[in-house]
């Protein structure tokens, strides 16, 4: 309460009838117990909400001209309160209002939890906190690109340069089953081209396999990012820049060089397996028929042998005389036969006698005749009649 109006009340109602003195009556109503002025204090906080109603009455049309202020601040300044929170209600819902491109999808939450997913255009939605949406281009290709280094199955080292292209084609997946799936992409599509190159020749890397490491790479990215859900399609994958470091390319150099001389030598060697091989299975081959063929004649011959000699021995049985010595005429004449010098011995008379087989035949050749059969068949001296049968056949008479 100001003192003015407690000094005005105090002297009405107790002194009334007093003359009006410099302390008392109207004059000393305005002043305060101790004879001094009022201080100016802080504003009051219910003048200051009636002078903000006065100002909104007045632009909306709340207020009269005819009227008190005190009857204005008391109707006006109710239907200002609530023009103003429809004014705040109408902007706050006005803010859920949102627009999609037609190559994105808007992923909308309430209260933190997945309610839906609209499609491009002009949408609405619970303004926040209670609905919030993400929106996500669905048919943006975006890309990156990694260098890095690394070694191939022949154990050498090569530089990569690493493009991959991608979409993100489940905005849902996309994000909320990873924390980051940008990265998690650049750290799978590393790993991957590790294991491609890791199972590559370094020949294979440079020259023609580039591109079926490029295709196996996408293929292993792709299948690690279906396993984990994370809503990306990766649309290509490219190998721009593959080299050998210059540090090792030297020695790397070397080691291809060896390895082409490598396989160089094991092609000849290759070769010249080819060809000795088939000769020596052949010469294989045709000494098992020739022992073969030995085997059948022996035995064939053995058997004949053995078929004369048992007719033979029954011959020998009918006559044994006449067939020794059939025998060793037949004998005679072999050996005879392949000789061309005959040396006889005749038994008493002392004397060696040399018969020239080969000069006979010699001589003998000129005058048209046709050669005889090298058989020198010499006879001895008439042997006396008492001379016996073997005797005779010593002395190669008949």
């Amino acid at each position: 309460m100001a003192w003015n109006e407690s000094g005005n009340d105090s002297q009405g109602g107790s002194s009334g009838n007093k003359p009006s003195g410099p302390s008392g009556g109207n004059g000393g109503g305005n002043r305060n117990p101790w004879g001094k002025r009022p201080q100016q204090g802080p504003p009051d906080l219910d003048q200051a909400l009636r002078n903000i109603q006065r100002k909104l009455a007045g632009i909306f049309g709340g207020g009269g001209g005819g009227k008190k202020p005190q009857d204005a601040g008391s109707t006006g300044g109710g239907i200002g309160l609530g023009v103003v929170a429809a004014v705040i209600i109408i902007g706050w819902l006005l803010t859920g209002l949102y627009q999609v491109g037609p190559a994105e999808r808007a992923i909308i939450l309430r209260f933190g939890k997945y309610s839906e997913t609209t499609q491009g255009g002009l949408n609405w939605r619970w303004p926040r906190p209670i609905e919030r949406e993400y929106i996500v281009n669905i048919e943006r290709i975006d890309n990156f690109t990694d260098e890095t280094r690394m070694l191939t199955a022949d154990e050498n080292m090569v530089d990569i340069k690493l493009d991959v292209q991608f979409r993100r084609n489940d905005p849902t997946e996309y994000l909320f089953n990873v924390r980051d799936p940008d990265a998690t992409l650049r750290e799978v599509s590393e790993s991957a081209i590790r294991d491609t190159i890791g199972r590559s020749s370094l020949a294979d890397v440079l020259e023609s396999g580039r591109q079926k490491i490029a295709a196996d790479t996408k293929e292993l990215i792709q299948r690690t990012l279906n396993f984990y859900k994370v809503g990306i399609q990766v649309t290509s994958v490219n190998l721009p820049d593959v080299k050998v470091p210059d540090q090792v390319k030297s020695a790397q150099e070397d080691a291809i060089k060896a390895g082409k001389d490598k396989e160089r030598f094991a092609l000849e060697a290759q070769t010249y397996a080819n060809d000795i091989l088939p000769k020596a299975r052949g010469e294989a081959v045709r000494a098992v028929q020739d022992a073969q063929a030995y085997r059948a004649r022996k035995v064939a011959d053995s058997e004949g042998e053995a078929a004369r000699f048992t007719k033979l021995l029954a011959e020998y049985e009918h006559a044994p005389a006449v067939t020794r010595e059939r025998l060793y005429l037949e004998t005679i004449e072999d050996v005879l036969g392949k000789s061309k010098k005959v040396i006889l011995d005749t038994k008493g008379s002392g004397n060696m006698l040399y018969v020239p087989i080969d000069k006979l035949m010699e001589r003998r050749a000129p005058t048209g005749e046709a050669p005889r059969d090298p058989i020198a068949v010499t006879r001895a001296p008439q042997p006396s009649t008492d001379e016996s049968a073997d005797e005779r056949r010593a002395r190669g008479t008949r």
